[in-house]
């Protein structure tokens, strides 16, 4: 069997082989080489969720993925079940590296039933769209103690900085774009979009040092009320951590149109050793 992850001259963040899906140094974290960055899994499992529906006229408006363990750079597995109703569908996504379980999705699709809304509804408290757009911005997302090189977020996804600066702690926001398909030969659904984005929300709006804490989440959730359009993702993300060791990340999620959905998740705070004196 071709194991295609230590390609980086790959076309994709996945090449499916029969029943697995290989992963290449695209799908890449920051905090182990050995360890995929969480939006790529997150991306996979929507496709998987999708791919489960019932027929046509269906899409993802929430994707809960619990990441048990660091999902490796190296061959895995999935298996899911799926249960529907009239309006509703809900599959479950388990992913495993060998026999270990490293990640679980839940999944609700929503049947399409178009309706005319009354013209007068109530204004949303929260902005309707980010500061700047993609075309006005070209400012890549640069966060400090970050490796470069082959990675998910440095070659899979391109980043434009559209408030704050990402290079200071505190809140920002962004926008993201597939730079290549997550799924060789299939197509990069909106869903999919916006799950390998929303991950970046902790990066994003860091609050601590990269080069003396660690804070990766264990999981996140995404609600998406409509499906975005076009092919740029946007987040305006904000922190906050505890000195228990747990935090948690919000992020409302836009495309150029407005506000589609929101993701939360939930952070585990490290301290790194300190390299003696």
């Amino acid at each position: 069997m071709t194991h295609p992850a230590s390609s980086s001259g790959a076309s994709a963040v996945y090449v499916r082989e029969g029943e697995l899906w290989l992963p290449t140094d695209h799908s890449r974290g920051p905090w182990d080489p050995r360890a995929q960055h969480g939006g790529a899994p997150c991306s996979l499992l929507a496709h998987i969720a999708e791919g489960a529906a019932p027929g046509p006229g269906w899409r993802l408006a929430r994707l809960t993925v619990e990441l048990i363990k660091p999902v490796p750079v190296s061959p895995l597995r999935t298996q899911f079940k799926a249960e529907s109703a009239r309006s509703t569908a809900r599959v479950t996504v388990d992913m495993f590296a060998g026999d270990a379980l490293v990640a679980r999705a839940h999944a609700l699709l929503m049947r399409i039933d178009p309706l005319t809304l009354p013209g007068d509804l109530p204004a949303a408290l929260t902005p309707v769209q980010l500061d700047r757009l993609p075309a006005q911005s070209s400012e890549p997302v640069r966060i400090p103690g970050l490796p470069e090189g082959v990675s998910f977020y440095r070659t899979a996804m391109e980043t434009r900085v559209a408030q704050g600066d990402t290079t200071r702690p505190g809140p920002a926001g962004a926008w993201f774009r597939t730079a290549m398909p997550v799924v060789q030969g299939a197509p990069t659904s909106p869903a999919m979009r916006a799950a390998a984005a929303a991950d970046f929300g902790n990066g994003l709006a860091w609050v601590l040092p990269v080069s003396r804490y660690l804070f990766s989440n264990a999981d996140i959730s995404i609600h998406l009320y409509r499906e975005p359009i076009g092919e740029w993702i946007g987040l305006r993300s904000e922190s906050q951590v505890h000195g228990d060791g747990g935090g948690i990340v919000s992020s409302h999620l836009y495309d150029e149109q407005g506000i589609v959905g929101i993701a939360v998740q939930t952070l585990v705070l490290r301290e790194r050793a300190q390299a003696p004196a």
